[in-house]
């Protein structure tokens, strides 16, 4: 509170944050949107990500969002992305879900992988499909290699678009492990 009451963007976002939870006071979430207002302007990308999270105003959420992600926030990229795709701007939300993806977020990594496969936003790509399926699992998510799985046994990548994969996500043996899968050589 001493740091919000200093102005300082760290101690107005922190405090914003206690009135938005009622953390040890009232809940009062029209104050904290202001001190999230006041971290932003004091260049916090953190008080820009919460404040975007409630305001009305759905162009300004973007703009917040995207200020906050350019920051270098995933959690923003990915929520832009969720807000782009509600608009039906596919195209740009695949490009937010990429980024905050390649920054270590799983749930754009997930939406990457469906979004390549299915061709929303884009056509469809099963090789990104599976790189980022692929990535999942390195990151100790297995959700998606079930979907890698079928992928590869109805035939939409051969050998090679599933070795290219594993080198876009970094593992090679993931996309071997695959290709014996798919042989016969391993249990699904």
């Amino acid at each position: 509170m001493v740091g919000a009451e200093a102005g300082l963007p760290a101690g107005q976002r922190t405090y914003g944050h206690m009135l938005v939870r009622g953390l040890g006071v009232a809940e009062d979430r029209a104050r904290a949107a202001g001190l999230f207002r006041a971290a932003s302007e004091g260049g916090d990308a953190y008080g820009a990500f919460n404040l975007a999270q409630l305001v009305d105003d759905p162009d300004e959420s973007l703009r917040l969002l995207e200020v906050a992600a350019r920051e270098g926030i995933a959690a923003a990229g990915a929520v832009l992305a969720d807000r782009l795709s509600a608009l039906d701007r596919d195209e740009e939300a695949l490009g937010w879900y990429v980024w905050a993806a390649q920054r270590g977020h799983m749930g754009a990594m997930n939406a990457a992988a469906c979004w390549y496969r299915d061709g929303f936003g884009t056509t469809p790509d099963p090789v990104q499909a599976v790189r980022w399926f692929f990535v999942m699992l390195a990151h100790g998510d297995g959700d998606g290699i079930h979907e890698a799985i079928q992928l590869a046994k109805a035939g939409v990548l051969d050998e090679e678009q599933i070795r290219d994969a594993g080198r876009l996500a970094g593992a090679p043996g993931a996309a071997e492990a695959l290709i014996g899968t798919v042989r016969g050589g391993g249990r699904t």
